[in-house]
């Protein structure tokens, strides 16, 4: 459980802030726990702020390697708890680190991505697919990103390793957040009260350059998102639309392999029961 910073080569790192309606902390064990299953070797870090730290239990620590304590937290006053993403670069354990939301999966192993993410220092998702696998069309929640001409990049999955070029883009992502209120302001047609780590990055990206921080030909690196615009579906909880099952380590949701990591958005998906199913296959 040692914290110092890029101690370690690779690994997993997510943030796990609880606020008044979501457990941040369950939905990081759920996922550590995928991780896991589909990729022993793996190494998996969460940071938690104070709050969070004391629900941190032993069960916890058997798929956790790093609890990293979040000591400068700028989103203490915030339900959303995005201000603080840009701390992952000075917290991180790993020199080289794939840093996911805490509300994804994986269903296999994505260990051969390394290879490719370390021909750039930053590489942020392009784009996302559908629950079909297929690359997402639907614009719906991009539309500010189209209006400024920005990346179709997302937050939500990424790679960093520690050089100047990854500590350039976290410095600038810390500007943005820091001034939001002018940035936003510049935007147009930014309706976002607080800022967004998809907007945010993708603004960091145009600023340092693209083409530094994206691979947008390797159509891999990306994740299925479960928003229903992006699926055709109604504004719904696609887990009460969709037909699902759990085959572990495997999803399927329409009776498709969910063979990409996979986004699944909705928080409360994540029950007592499927926890149980992941400890039943893990710890068996």
């Amino acid at each position: 459980m040692r914290i110092t910073p890029h101690q370690e080569q690779k690994g997993f790192v997510t943030f796990a802030q609880n606020n008044s309606t979501t457990d941040y902390l369950r939905l990081a064990y759920l996922q550590a726990m995928s991780i896991k299953l589909t990729m022993p070797t793996e190494k998996y870090a969460v940071i938690v702020d104070e709050q969070t730290m004391k629900e941190v239990t032993a069960q916890h620590k058997k798929v956790f390697d790093y609890v990293i304590p979040l000591t400068d937290d700028a989103a203490k006053d915030d339900e959303w708890k995005l201000a603080n993403e840009w701390q992952v670069s000075d917290l991180t354990p790993f020199k080289e680190t794939i840093k996911v939301e805490s509300d994804i999966l994986f269903t296999r192993s994505i260990s051969h991505w390394w290879d490719t993410f370390r021909l750039r220092d930053v590489v942020l998702s392009t784009g996302c697919k559908d629950y079909q696998q297929k690359p997402a069309h639907s614009r719906k929640y991009r539309r500010v990103f189209d209006d400024n001409q920005l990346p179709d990049t997302y937050s939500g999955l990424m790679y960093f390793r520690y050089t100047q070029t990854s500590t350039t883009f976290f410095n600038v992502a810390r500007m943005i957040f820091e001034n939001w209120d002018t940035v936003s302001n510049n935007l147009i047609n930014c309706r976002d009260p607080k800022p967004t780590t998809d907007v945010v990055y993708a603004l960091a990206a145009k600023l340092i350059g693209v083409e530094l921080c994206t691979l947008p030909s390797v159509d891999f690196i990306n994740f299925v998102h479960m928003k229903p615009a992006i699926n055709g579906w109604i504004e719904a909880p696609w887990h009460e639309v969709a037909l699902h099952e759990l085959d572990l380590p495997m999803l399927r949701i329409g009776n498709v392999n969910q063979y990409a990591p996979i986004h699944y958005h909705e928080k409360e998906w994540a029950t007592d029961n499927i926890l149980k199913e992941y400890e039943n296959e893990l710890f068996r």
